[in-house]
């Protein structure tokens, strides 16, 4: 049975495979402006600190149903985006070392809670702690049109505010001087990163997503020095990991999907760090070698100090 059949046939693989896809497509998308922001830090704060709100959306309903439990992630990852701008802004402490105290302390937090639920009788919390790594295997056809849908919203967000995003990841001050609001842009561009790792917790969890935010713009942007480009290139990349990533844990017994998409989007930035044609380093290794031998081959041919004149046309000035 080809690739194809299985996906069109298999519902659980079809779901996996679709989600993942989606994965790709949003994290990617966001990761090109997270990477050109300085910002990659961000996302790994980010999906930390979503933790401690799916586990209290789960004490507040009661229920695994993913909706809720994303919106908890959401906020949580909203409100840590909030008291990381508050310790920038009013202590001397600067954003990476507020985004790593935001991120342990919300990570402590969501596990000290996990654990509680974990250890409180009933079934209602079986499979809660997925969300650290991810089950892609349980994705069913709402969570996938719950992801579709918020994943939607937040590329229509991107091309609604296209100009705006790509001036100010380029050059922030003079867009200041143009009276743009720096500080909501800033805010939107954050809630968008946040609402890409919301869209991947369960495909990916929480340790993992952190490198589908930043992996897909690090190979992107060695391919490309177009923001329009780079983008694409994000999106497909993190596609094509995302599907990838599916199928082989599909076909292999026991292997998970989040480890395997995270592989696979390494890969390719391993590939386009070696491979890039204007900055990877196996073609810059070549361009200086070829260079090299040019030069000496110049130096040969140049008249030596003191000694007699070449003739006329035995080397190019």
């Amino acid at each position: 049975m080809d690739i194809f059949t299985l996906i069109l046939t298999d519902y659980t693989i079809r779901n996996v495979v679709l989600g993942a896809l989606v994965l790709g497509i949003v994290s990617g998308t966001l990761s090109a402006f997270a990477v050109l922001r300085k910002q990659s830090l961000l996302g790994d704060t980010m999906s930390h600190a979503a933790l401690p709100g799916v586990v209290i959306a789960f004490i507040v309903t009661g229920a695994r149903a993913p909706l809720p439990l994303l919106i908890g992630a959401m906020i949580a990852g909203l409100l840590g985006t909030l008291l990381m701008g508050v310790i920038t802004s009013q202590t001397r402490i600067k954003q990476d070392s507020a985004q790593g105290v935001i991120l342990s302390v919300f990570f402590g937090f969501g596990l000290a809670l996990l654990s509680w639920v974990i250890r409180q009788p009933g079934a209602e919390h079986a499979g809660l702690n997925k969300f650290l790594f991810g089950q892609a295997a349980a994705t069913v056809e709402s969570d996938l049109i719950t992801m579709a849908v918020i994943g939607g919203i937040a590329l229509v967000v991107i091309g609604l505010f296209w100009k705006e995003f790509k001036l100010i990841s380029f050059d922030a001050q003079y867009a200041k001087t143009l009276g743009m609001p720096i500080g909501r842009l800033d805010i939107l561009i954050t809630t968008l990163i946040v609402i890409a790792v919301v869209v991947g917790l369960q495909m990916v969890g929480v340790v993992l997503m952190s490198a589908m935010i930043v992996a897909p713009g690090v190979a992107a942007r060695q391919w490309t020095q177009r923001l329009g480009v780079m983008v694409v290139l994000a999106s497909l990349f993190g596609a094509a990991a995302g599907v990838t990533g599916a199928l082989i844990s599909s076909a292999a017994l026991n292997v998970p999907t989040g480890p395997v998409i995270v592989l696979c989007i390494t890969a390719i930035v391993m590939v386009s760090l070696l491979f890039a044609p204007e900055r990877g380093i196996v073609w810059d290794a070549f361009r200086q070698a070829r260079n090299r031998r040019t030069l000496l081959e110049r130096l040969k041919h140049e008249p030596k100090p003191g000694g007699a004149p070449l003739p006329k046309g035995a080397y190019k000035p």
